[in-house]
């Protein structure tokens, strides 16, 4: 298992009702899944219209079960933003 941190954005951060917290998984599936079971149905809905960072990097299309996440990383969850 690999613990870091997950940073919230907008109106995630709002879902979550904390703008970051630590994670103790191995996959970024497993630390969004722990994520979501200490919070309601309205952060699993922003969470599944999200993007993620992990360290900088997109995630973009990729299974989230098979994105490994790294010790002392930082995942970041990007809601859509609105504007242009």
């Amino acid at each position: 298992m690999a613990k870091g941190t997950i940073r919230y954005w907008a109106a995630a951060r709002e879902a979550a009702g904390t703008s970051e917290e630590p994670y103790d998984a191995p996959t970024l599936a497993e630390a969004l899944r722990a994520a979501g079971e200490r919070r309601g149905a309205d952060f699993g809905r922003v969470v599944a219209l999200s993007s993620f960072l992990i360290d900088g990097d997109p995630v973009g299309t990729r299974a989230h079960e098979g994105v490994a996440l790294p010790e002392g990383g930082t995942v970041e969850v990007l809601p859509p933003f609105a504007g242009g």
